[in-house]
């Protein structure tokens, strides 16, 4: 018989220790609430995020139905720091949660996987709490087929893929019931608890309401209010890799980039291809020419082989990744892609450094292209940083301009 219970933070956003009172008909037992996880759920409230809201709720909820069950609820521990707060991402808060419940002589609730992992090790009392859902066995995989690109889902809308390859798609209603919220939030505890237990996936970019996630092939970018109107989830995904010959690229294209050419330009619009062209020079020059590549990308998403290394944003900065990438000494880096003034120059930087580059960017034509470095570096600097600017539209090489 359970007499003290310590739920963490999960157990309170997901409104599941009311739920589990009422169904075992629990009566007569101590929730112990740590402090730190009051004072996260209202850092969280306070952000205008929802799940502070949830827990928060939860809370309450718990304290109307004490009274008539012999239940005692207590708030333990001292206030979270701002330290505990910003280190919470990094398990400094599930650290105290779990010391209470040691302090305590307590059972631990917990709906976090690695959390119960960690409070088993410690030998902390736990019980793991597993998702309560008619979508238990839903992953994103399963909106996909063999020729599906991407897969947009949204609350209160049906759930669309576009199906087929750059260029020559369409876009198809995957089914007429819309997505519902908790069908949405369950894909997405599913991907962030992946994300902590497979190590071909990364939390690459986090920002209030938003996040992206790279889920092996899959790139995921997931939106909440305030940021989206709606819970969205847009998964994308690259359906072919190819090779340089694939491309049909005339012998003097060819030539140039496997003597010449060591400030390339891939330019295109959104969906061309560039990334798959980049992917296929990449694999190219690490092949042909015996040479080190490495990537820098956020999110990592270039498909290539294990030999050339993918580098994300160190510390959330391209200009520490290309300290660091110096100091490797690659013959050449892909730079997928181009959006910040940041990455132009570091881009610049490593060019003039000696560093063959290969640099991704939005554009709708080449010109356009190198319309985008003007006014980030000095004009007369460009034709020392690019030598061959690339166009890819609808998969295929379109132009090639030599600067």
């Amino acid at each position: 018989m359970v007499n003290r219970i310590v739920p963490d933070t999960s157990v309170l956003v997901e409104g599941r220790l009311s739920k589990i009172i009422l169904e075992e008909d629990i009566r007569n037992v101590e929730i112990i609430i740590p402090r730190v996880v009051l004072d996260e759920l209202q850092a969280q409230a306070s952000n205008g995020r929802e799940s502070g809201f949830r827990g928060l709720d939860e809370i309450i909820k718990l304290r109307g139905m004490a009274g008539n069950r012999g239940i005692s609820i207590n708030i333990v521990g001292e206030i979270a720091s701002i330290e505990d707060i910003k280190m919470a991402g990094m398990g400094r808060i599930d650290a105290l949660i779990r010391d209470v419940a040691k302090k305590y002589d307590a059972t631990l609730y917990t709906m976090d996987y690695v959390q119960s992992l960690v409070a088993e090790a410690e030998g902390v009392k736990v019980r793991f709490i597993g998702l309560e859902s008619e979508y238990v066995n839903l992953k994103i995989e399963d909106f996909f087929t063999n020729d599906t690109m991407s897969v947009h889902l949204k609350e209160g809308v049906p759930p669309y893929a576009k199906r087929g390859r750059p260029g020559r798609w369409e876009l198809v209603k995957i089914r007429d019931r819309v997505c519902e919220r908790a069908e949405l939030e369950h894909l997405v505890r599913d991907i962030l608890r992946r994300c902590h237990s497979n190590g071909n996936a990364f939390i690459e970019i986090v920002r209030h309401g938003a996040m992206v996630v790279q889920l092996g092939d899959y790139r995921i970018a997931i939106a909440r209010p305030p940021f989206s109107d709606g819970l969205e989830i847009t998964a994308v995904r690259p359906i072919v890799k190819v090779s340089l010959e694939d491309y049909a690229l005339s012998d003097r294209l060819k030539r140039r980039l496997a003597e010449r050419a060591e400030g390339i330009l891939i330019c295109g619009p959104p969906g061309a291809g560039k990334s798959t062209f980049a992917s296929a020079l990449a694999e190219f020059y690490r092949s042909t020419k015996n040479a080190i590549v490495k990537t820098m990308e956020s999110p990592r998403d270039l498909q290539v082989n294990d030999e050339i290394t993918q580098y994300a944003p160190l510390e959330g900065e391209f200009y520490k990744t290309a300290e660091i990438l110096l100091l490797v000494r690659p013959d050449y880096t892909v730079f997928d892609e181009l959006r910040k003034t940041e990455d132009f120059q570091v881009f610049v930087d490593m060019r003039l450094a000696g560093v063959g580059m290969i640099g991704v960017v939005h554009a709708s034509s080449p010109v356009d292209a190198i319309h985008r470095f003007i006014g980030r570096i000095d004009y007369g600097v460009i034709p020392q940083v690019i030598d061959t600017v690339i166009f890819i539209k609808d998969g295929s090489v379109r132009k090639v301009y030599e600067l």
